[in-house]
């Protein structure tokens, strides 16, 4: 079971999703608008907030950052707007993932499904942990933990996900689209550009770790330490 937050204007939509969400088990919890949901995540915890973008009052993309400045609550994001640029920007402020208007009710399940079981506690996903060290850059996976030279660097959702899969995968190498289905998941709809901006981002916030990330023209990338 997952505590989901619907954040949507129109009442259809949260209707439509708490019911199909309730019939799997989970329990949900509705906001009318971003500034709304921002209150209710103040006094409550969520495994997982599926939220619009266009709204009254405070829209998703304002909405989720005030709730980063709180929590760390993986974020769905809908629109009625299949624009490059929306992906990218909410991509680049770290949500996990993004679905157009109309959707399917069951590929909107499964995604929330991937993205709530990437994000469980350490006690239900990896009991005993696992470190990987490469020089002075340490990964602790089970933790979603990242130590360069001693001090902890603060990753995107999405980018500790890109990292942890390459960094487990190491010195092979994988395409755009092989990391949008592997790191994404569920047959995600985005492009190369998706990827290249998660790259882009995870490498700045490596610093001189940036090395381990290698780019392969025509083919992809590749955690290479070899």
């Amino acid at each position: 079971m997952a505590r989901i937050l619907v954040v949507d204007d129109e009442a259809s939509i949260r209707t439509a999703i708490k019911e199909f969400s309730e019939f799997l088990g989970h329990q949900v919890t509705e906001a009318a608008d971003g500034l709304e949901a921002v209150k209710i995540c103040r006094s409550r915890d969520f495994d997982i907030i599926i939220m619009d973008i266009m709204m009254p009052k405070l829209d998703g993309f304002t909405a989720y950052k005030e709730i980063r400045k709180m929590k760390d609550i993986p974020v769905l994001m809908l629109s009625a707007k299949n624009q490059e640029y929306d992906k990218l920007y909410g991509f680049e402020l770290g949500i996990d993932d993004y679905v157009v208007k109309p959707f399917s009710l069951k590929e909107l399940m499964a995604r929330v499904q991937v993205i709530v079981s990437r994000r469980r506690p350490v006690s239900e996903t990896a009991p005993n942990g696992e470190v990987l060290k490469f020089e002075g850059l340490e990964l602790n996976i089970a933790a979603r933990k990242v130590v360069a030279d001693g001090k902890r660097i603060e990753l995107r959702p999405k980018e500790y996900d890109l990292l942890f899969f390459m960094a487990q995968n190491r010195n092979i190498v994988f395409s755009r689209e092989d990391l949008l289905e592997k790191v994404w998941g569920f047959d995600y709809a985005g492009d190369d550009r998706t990827v290249d901006a998660q790259i882009k981002m995870l490498r700045h916030d490596l610093g001189d770790y940036r090395k381990f990330i290698v780019t392969f023209r025509g083919a992809g990338y590749k955690f290479e330490t070899e």
